[in-house]
């Protein structure tokens, strides 16, 4: 915590057993937003937005969309999904994979088709409706902003076979054409860039201190939330900014891909 305080001395500040804030810290006890609020004062936090958005994390919890998959989907998937919903802004940059927000039924059954060890039928159609599941958040009154970063090689990646491919990519034009969506192509020519071969997405909090870096991994989600791992993940998206495509350009450069296959 910021505060530098140990489990004890948190626990006598805001009047607590101590088995209470070991328990909150790692999950296992829900808080109110009152209570995150009378904590957050406590701890001589005078942050409105932090504290605000922090209660209405809590204010929600328990009741998002992805619940229903609790048990049946990794709870990795959840915390993604729950990290996308409350997000202000999210920044995806990929290389090889297509954003998991904008996929078809048809790529995310080929995808979840070809992983290691293989699902059984119930997991994989499980995990196939969770994933399309995720676009809901573009549909809410007020959006997330969507800033995506993608290399040619994910829009050339043909999973599923090249009409499955083709719909994959109209569908990510249908979206690039949202006020609050924006889509750069990193195109092969470009050579080599900073994070090459890493799918970052970094996800704006109501304040920086609840922003988060996303890392994908075959053995799950990494979520990071350090300073100093913010800042690295943020430049590096910011360098892949630079040398990708305008929005409008990027847009003709897979529209040139869609007439190809």
């Amino acid at each position: 915590m910021s505060a530098e305080l140990g489990t004890e001395q948190a626990a006598v500040l805001i009047g607590s057993p101590r088995n209470y804030v070991a328990n909150l810290e790692s999950g296992r006890t829900g808080v109110s937003a009152a209570r995150v609020r009378a904590i957050a004062s406590s701890y001589g936090g005078i942050d409105d937005a932090w504290s605000n958005g922090l209660a209405a994390l809590t204010a929600e919890r328990g009741e998002g969309w992805w619940e229903r998959d609790r048990g049946t989907v990794p709870d990795g998937f959840l915390d993604i999904a729950e990290m996308e919903w409350f997000a202000c802004g999210l920044r995806v940059a990929l290389s090889v994979h297509l954003p998991g927000l904008l996929q078809t039924e048809e790529h995310a059954r080929a995808l979840f088709g070809a992983v290691f060890p293989p699902l059984s039928e119930e997991a994989r159609e499980a995990r196939i409706a969770h994933r399309l599941g995720r676009s809901q958040v573009l549909d809410r009154p007020d959006p997330p902003l969507l800033e995506m970063v993608i290399h040619e090689a994910a829009l050339r990646m043909e999973f599923g076979g090249r009409l499955v491919a083709k719909r994959q990519l109209t569908r990510i034009l249908d979206v690039s054409e949202r006020d609050k969506v924006q889509i750069r192509v990193i195109p092969f020519a470009v050579g080599a860039f900073p994070g090459a071969g890493q799918s970052v997405t970094y996800a704006k909090g109501a304040a920086p201190q609840l922003d988060t870096a996303l890392l994908d991994s075959t053995h799950g989600p990494e979520f990071m939330s350090s300073d100093a791992q913010l800042r690295k993940y943020a430049l590096q998206i910011d360098a892949m900014v630079e040398v990708a495509l305008p929005h409008v350009a990027s847009r003709d450069f897979i529209h040139k891909i869609v007439n190809e296959l």
